[in-house]
């Protein structure tokens, strides 16, 4: 009833800002221990750990979580065999002793023994919360907000029904949902009655319940929907990829003028609204794990799936069956799939290293010739897709994912395939252009339609005469060369693509030849890339009418320019109306340009990124005789680096109405600009401030907004800055939780404290420098800290009387204290020992310091590296003459 609802509000929660990481992971009910470990590693490095053993995945986990106070959320555990479960469990769990004092683990289950099973495993009692269904009144609500959604006052007999249908959804929040989902946008009596007078909704079971969701569904749909039973429970599902499936097995129907994906979208928005699917991050989504039970049940007679090594579990799929799923190490089962006989898609996981993975492969190739769609994931290396491939004939969609450092060729007669639409190898490896010869076939622009080729490192550009594939809709890097096959004219008909990256623009010999790329042709290219390979001088004039002739169409939205040697924009960038829909924008390298086009006016761009530019002298210059307008008026971020000659915001005689520079402005960061003045004001929606070596002065909190919003301050290598304003707008500064002043020598205040303000900065982390930065308000009174780092001062040997002091303001809520890169420092404060709340102390490189205070029974981690010698010697684990007094602290490394 709402489990996993309920844990997604409590880990989106301010509350859980207090932890150092967060881990979120669904088990379900094939559970395995290195799957999870593996999943727990991919949610905290955002890729999937290359490590083969349990040792090895604990080992990774352990490392990642030392000292962090992390929180773990472990979404629908089942129990299939309690023992076995337990000792997986307990591998599980093992490395987790690692984190820091305060973690937590929540844990969503349907059964009571899952909690019981936890209990003896982490050895201590589990508070356990029991979910109830819903009251009528509030599954009414929720049923009416899906049902009515958009509707102002719905009819009185429309909702007389609706009140009759929540009597039958047994208080369930699932099925309140999918119910308003198949009522949406249908206020028809006749489909209210049908929907209630339903025999399914009287079976009193949720699964019942659950189907009718999609039985009402039009074909179409519901041939989309039941291919998707066949994925494992907690997939994630990436939309766009979904899509192309859908396309390839035929279950998207064709409308003049609108292109496939963009139709299969639109379905897919379609059961998104109806409640089907649950989103959970950009572009990817997840079925319920019910409706994902029920609809696997309902559909077996044409969708399967096989999880495991018995081959027994072949004979309870039907042969009849046309979408088949198979995830197993026994190669046996694979050779026996040749019974199903109507396969259309095949999806194959393979997880043992037997190298007769090929003439399984071969097996089935021979035999499923009618299969549109095949996927194959080898958890180790598959030296080349087996020729017999050529056997099928209807292949529209074809992706491999290998886990190896090894590349998997494609065979030379995937070149015949012609119905073959989209080809998607899915590696990590970064190959070499003599390797791509090998493993990709010298012909595979004979597949002339082909809509998306995804290869390594965006390695298209080794294809030869690529303009050939005239429906290829992305090409994110397409290098230039001096040989035929390679020229910018090999994109004059590819008016299909979406993305687009041209590379070695220094190759077009003449202006009239990058006309040829007819870029401005192509309505659908909302992505483009355009990049010299070097910022060495070249002929100016050359790349500037180059850039003039590649106008991009007006729906473009990301642009990205890098090395351009000219020094002036191009034309069709000066005309706002040219590029008014662009979104973001990024400028790298582009050491002559002087004069930026008037990105203020773009009413749409939400990201403006200028990296090394060292000429250009201002933000916005004056065109068109328009001195005053709304600025950047959806702006959100704002990067500059390295403009060495920016000196103001605007050129002069142009002004942003009051109050209207930045007003949408959330993220700025400025480095490496030392001439560039400081903000007027500071945007009213701001959050994240970073300067890096400007020469600011000063730094004031003049802001319209009150309170300010700002949450992370980082005042960085600034040698010009003596003062920072926080004390005179404390009251305002509400919200700022991260606060860093590093390497800003001259700073001798941070403000004015009033005598009437009895206010405190509610900062979390600080990294400074100086420790005579505590010493200044708004810092010397701050009671609320948990983190403090100090780093990089060579000049620092001891902490001043005043600063010792410091400590015992916040000896009741600092937990983590970080010193690094402190050369002279010969000893820490005594006041250590009373902050009874430091878990975790970390010395990084502090090769004076010889011994250490006593520290406070709190401690929970201590960590040295780079101390004096006679450091390690004193408190070595082996008889160091101090060891004892640092026994006391669980997890120690010296």
């Amino acid at each position: 009833m709402g489990k996993t609802t309920l844990l997604q509000h409590v880990y989106e929660d301010e509350v859980t800002k207090e932890f150092d990481l967060k881990i979120w992971v669904c088990v379900s009910n094939n559970f395995d221990a290195k799957k999870v470990i593996a999943d727990m590693l991919e949610c905290l490095k955002k890729e999937r750990p290359r490590l083969d053993t349990l040792v090895a995945l604990q080992g990774g986990l352990k490392e990642e979580l030392m000292s962090k106070k992390f929180l773990l959320v472990l979404d629908d555990i089942w129990v299939k065999d309690e023992e076995k479960d337990k000792s997986k469990w307990e591998d599980v769990l093992a490395p987790l002793a690692s984190g820091s004092f305060g973690s937590k683990i929540l844990v969503s289950t349907r059964t009571d023994s899952v909690a019981l099973m936890f209990a003896e495993v982490i050895q201590k009692e589990v508070e356990k919360v029991k979910l109830e269904g819903l009251d009528e009144d509030e599954c009414l609500q929720l049923l009416n907000s899906h049902a009515f959604a958009g509707v102002e006052n719905p009819p009185d007999d429309i909702r007389a029904i609706a009140g009759k249908i929540v009597k039958k959804l047994l208080g369930s929040p699932l099925a309140a949902k999918v119910i308003g989902g198949v009522l949406k946008n249908n206020l028809d009596e006749r489909h209210w009655r049908t929907v209630l007078e339903s025999n399914l909704l009287d079976q009193n079971s949720i699964n019942s319940i659950l189907r009718l969701s999609y039985i009402v569904l039009p074909n179409h749909l519901q041939n989309c929907f039941a291919f998707c039973s066949m994925f494992p429970e907690d997939h994630e599902f990436d939309k766009d990829d979904l899509v192309r499936m859908w396309i390839a097995l035929g279950f998207i129907q064709p409308s003049q003028g609108t292109i496939m994906e963009d139709i299969g979208g639109r379905y897919f928005d379609v059961l998104v609204k109806k409640n089907l699917f649950d989103k959970v991050k950009y572009g990817r989504y997840k079925m319920h794990d019910l409706i994902h039970e029920s609809a696997s049940k309902f559909f077996a007679h044409k969708c399967g799936k096989l999880v495991g090594d018995e081959e027994s579990s072949l004979n309870q799929i039907f042969e009849t069956i046309r979408h088949l799923s198979v995830q197993t190490t026994n190669l046996d089962i694979l050779r026996k799939i040749e019974k199903f006989k109507h396969l259309r898609s095949l999806f194959l996981f393979y997880e043992d290293s037997n190298q007769d993975l090929g003439s399984a492969l071969t097996k089935i190739f021979e035999a499923s010739r009618c299969l549109r769609l095949l996927y194959i994931r080898a958890y180790h290396a598959l030296e080349m897709i087996p020729e017999e491939i050529r056997y099928l004939k209807h292949l529209r969609y074809l992706k491999t994912r290998v886990e190896s450092f090894y590349a998997t060729r494609l065979p030379s007669s995937l070149s015949n395939l012609y119905h073959l639409l989209y080809i998607i190898y899915d590696h990590k490896l970064i190959l070499t252009c003599g390797e791509t010869d090998v493993f990709l076939p010298s012909d595979i622009n004979n597949l002339f339609n082909l809509r998306y080729l995804e290869l390594p490192g965006n390695f298209n550009f080794v294809i030869c005469g690529i303009g050939k594939l005239k429906s290829l809709q992305k090409l994110n890097k397409f290098v230039l060369r001096d040989e035929s096959g390679y020229r910018i004219g090999e994109l004059e008909n590819m008016n299909d693509l979406c993305n687009l990256g041209i590379y070695c623009l220094e190759k077009i010999k003449d202006a009239e030849e990058a006309c040829s790329a007819k870029l401005c042709e192509k309505r659908r290219l909302t992505n483009l890339t355009l990049c010299w390979s070097t910022i060495d001088s070249g002929n100016i004039d050359l790349d500037e009418n180059v850039l003039d002739n590649l106008q991009p169409p007006k729906c473009l939205r990301n642009l990205r320019i890098e090395k351009y040697r000219g020094a002036r924009s191009a034309k069709w960038m000066n005309n706002v109306n040219s590029i008014f829909n662009l979104e973001t924008i990024r400028v790298d390298d582009c050491l002559e340009w002087e004069t930026l086009p008037p990105f203020g006016q773009l009413r749409f761009l939400k990201s403006l990124k200028l990296y090394n530019m060292p000429k250009v002298k201002w933000l916005e210059s004056k065109f068109n005789g328009n001195d005053k307008y709304r600025a950047f008026p959806l702006l959100e971020v704002l990067h500059i680096t390295r403009l060495e000659a920016l000196e103001d915001w605007f050129e002069a005689g142009v002004a942003a109405e009051d109050g209207c520079l930045f007003p949408c402005l959330t993220d700025l960061y400025l480095y490496n600009c030392p001439k560039l003045k400081e903000l007027p004001s500071l945007p009213s929606e701001l959050k994240t401030l970073k300067i890096l070596r400007t020469g600011w002065t000063t730094l004031n909190f003049r802001s319209n907004s009150n309170p300010i919003p700002l949450q992370l301050l980082d005042v960085f290598q600034c040698p010009n800055i003596t003062s920072l304003h926080l004390a005179d707008e404390i009251a305002r500064l509400a919200a700022l939780r991260y606060l860093t002043i590093r390497d800003c020598p001259n700073l001798i205040s941070l403000g004015e404290m009033q005598t009437s303000n009895n206010c405190h900065l509610m900062l979390s982390d600080l990294e400074i420098s100086d420790p005579s930065v505590l010493l200044m308000e708004p810092l010397r009174s701050i009671a609320s800290l948990k983190k403090l780092s100090i780093w990089d001062n060579d000049k620092l040997v001891s902490f001043p009387n005043e600063a010792e002091q410091w400590f015992l303001n916040v000896r009741s809520s600092l937990s983590m204290l970080r010193l690094q890169h402190l050369k002279s420092l010969e000893s820490l404060p005594s006041s250590l020992e009373s902050l009874s709340s430091l878990q975790s102390l970390h010395i990084y490189d502090v090769p004076m310091l010889r011994e250490l205070p006593n520290l406070p029974p709190s401690l929970n981690h201590l960590y040295t590296w780079k101390c004096h010698p006679e450091f390690k010697e004193r408190y070595r684990v082996d008889g160091g003459s101090d060891r004892h007094k640092i026994a006391h602290i669980p997890h120690i490394s010296i």
